[in-house]
């Protein structure tokens, strides 16, 4: 079976599950951006891996990018099944309408959750709903997004859940207490404080304003503020009027520093007040063990189990998120067991093996056609 899978980009969490499926299947995998999305943290960059793949050439009009050749690498290519996500302002309607004409089938893959209300998005529900309703299959990322879909008139069995997968390799190595002291002298970190991470892009729609509200009444904390984006400058200012002197920004972080950090953190939090697909952050938290304090919006509670592997508290609600990051670290043994919890959810949910059975079991429902 011949599968053409157009995305927009390889991401660094997609390249094991899209090397997985390569050995197994004929796929052609066909990304087209650059990378450049303003929701894309740029020092992510663009991957590739073992498998066939292109990144093709193109163009911007406005927000729209068009990549010409696409066309015609997807009618020539003689595939037996199209997979599109469902970004692509020139890349959804060309693959769908080729899908259609060649007369096989069309698997959409979508994490959102809600009808996005942007003048373009509204302009293009028709056709957004048209899709929704005329796909062959839906792969979605949790079941939040499967309810969506239902409540707008697709049929369940149409639709099919695929949890992300995340690198767990990348969290194994136990690591002693002898280590974890010497990374906390090595970040500025006293052995007795406990630390509070925010790890992610500097947006509105992140929230942190909300994390800085909740510590304003927790002085004792000490707080790490990981990333970059256009609220840097904004949020830094707003810790120095408060006299936050616990909160400390640390601009971009990656590879090394990012486990460090995460390792060494009493609590992950994920504050966002609008439109989370899909939480990285969450997983990479859990998967070395560290409990996650995130908003009750959109894939968040499906991550996050509330009382579990963390706790939730109301979007936008500083003062509840004070009164859970209080009860965390005052409750360390509680904490521990949610950090363990975390660790095996991630690695029986979200690991590349369990994401490829999932994908494995949609794509056999093409093979038997």
């Amino acid at each position: 079976m011949r599968i053409a899978f157009i995305t927009n980009i390889c991401a660094h969490y997609r390249v094991k599950t899209f090397e997985t499926l390569s050995r197994y299947y004929h796929i052609d995998y066909y990304f087209f951006s650059a990378g450049d999305e303003w929701y894309w943290q740029q020092e992510h960059g663009v991957r590739a891996g073992n498998f066939h793949y292109e990144y093709l050439p193109g163009f911007r009009l406005g927000r729209t990018r068009v990549t010409p050749t696409l066309p015609w690498k997807l009618w020539r290519g003689n595939y037996d099944v199209y997979i599109k996500c469902i970004t692509g302002r020139f890349a959804l309607p060309i693959t769908y309408l080729i899908a259609r004409l060649r007369r096989k089938p069309f698997i959409l893959w979508t994490g959102i959750w809600m009808r996005l209300q942007t003048p373009f998005h509204r302009l293009a529900w028709p056709l957004t709903r048209y899709i929704y309703h005329h796909a062959d299959a839906i792969v979605v990322y949790g079941e939040h997004v499967k309810r969506y879909l239902m409540s707008e008139g697709v049929l369940g069995e149409r639709i099919f859940v695929a949890a992300h997968a995340v690198d767990n390799e990348a969290y194994n190595r136990p690591v002693s207490e002898e280590e974890k002291q010497a990374l906390r002298r090595q970040l500025n970190i006293s052995p007795d404080k406990k630390v509070v991470l925010y790890l992610g892009r500097l947006s509105p729609e992140k929230g942190v304003e909300v994390l800085l509200d909740a510590v304003t009444g927790l002085p004792d904390l000490k707080v790490k503020i990981a990333g970059d984006g256009p609220r840097f400058g904004a949020l830094q200012a707003i810790a120095r009027q408060r006299g936050l002197q616990q909160v400390e920004f640390l601009g971009r972080v990656a590879g090394d520093e990012k486990w460090e950090l995460l390792r060494n953190a009493t609590a992950v939090v994920i504050p966002s007040v609008w439109y989370e697909t899909f939480s990285f952050a969450a997983l990479e938290s859990m998967g070395v063990g560290t409990p996650v304090l995130a908003s009750d919006l959109g894939s968040l509670p499906y991550v996050v189990e509330d009382g579990k592997s963390g706790l939730l508290f109301r979007a936008g609600d500083s003062q509840d998120l004070r009164e859970k990051l209080a009860w965390l670290v005052q409750h360390p043994s509680e904490a521990l067991q949610m950090g363990c919890y975390g660790r095996q959810s991630v690695e029986a949910r979200y690991s590349a093996s369990a994401h490829y059975e999932d994908l494995m079991r949609i794509y056999q429902e093409f093979v038997k056609r």
